[in-house]
């Protein structure tokens, strides 16, 4: 096997938009299956998940959010420099600054399974993430600023964390208000169709 490599990986085309998964739902809420088959029913769900983060006009999306029960997620997110970065990890490991180097973020987080709502989630302002891409060659990723929230976000649904389960109570009570305030804007099947300005897009 060759040696994990950091840069930026393009990312596949012609999947298909599906539904977006909501908080609440059991496969959110539970750490999900390894990956042990890189075989062309994963690069379909890649490239499905990779049309459905663009639909959805967010920065990663993990499997669990489009239903599957399989450790793998994507993203396309800016770093701390504004360069941006892109990929497919399959099977992540995260680590983060720990002791005197850990330097915590308070920034916006939101999440496209409880679309609409954003609230300061306290994270490490650097990442990485070692894994697989989806033809299981061994990769890493670093991420500061942006990315490095990406990838902890993302890594955490794998193993069933919703960034919701890392807020004081009266925050996560605030951004579920917030939330449902604005879920008329989101279909049941959002983002295949999507409101925009009241005219309904499909695209199914």
């Amino acid at each position: 096997m060759s040696q994990p490599q950091s840069h930026s990986r393009p990312l596949p085309d012609d999947g298909n938009v599906r539904p977006i998964t909501r908080w609440g739902t059991p496969v959110m809420h539970r750490e999900l299956a390894d990956v042990t088959s890189f075989d062309d029913d994963l690069a379909e769900l890649v490239r499905d998940m990779v049309a459905t983060m663009r639909a959805a006009r967010g920065v990663g999306l993990a499997a669990n959010q489009v239903g599957v029960d399989l450790k793998v997620f994507v993203f396309d997110c800016p770093d701390d420099d504004n360069i941006q970065v892109s990929g497919v990890v399959c099977n992540p490991v995260l680590f983060v600054p720990e002791g005197k180097d850990r330097n915590l973020e308070d920034e916006d987080e939101g999440c496209l399974s409880l679309p609409g709502a954003f609230t300061p989630c306290a994270r490490p302002d650097e990442a990485r993430v070692t894994g697989f891409d989806e033809h299981g060659e061994p990769l890493e990723f670093f991420g500061t600023g942006l990315l490095a929230r990406c990838l902890q976000h993302e890594t955490d649904h794998l193993f069933g964390t919703v960034f919701g389960d890392r807020l004081p109570e009266r925050a996560r009570k605030k951004l579920y208000k917030q939330h449902k305030e604005l879920a008329e804007n989101y279909p049941d099947d959002w983002p295949v169709t999507i409101l925009v300005d009241d005219v309904v897009i499909d695209r199914s």
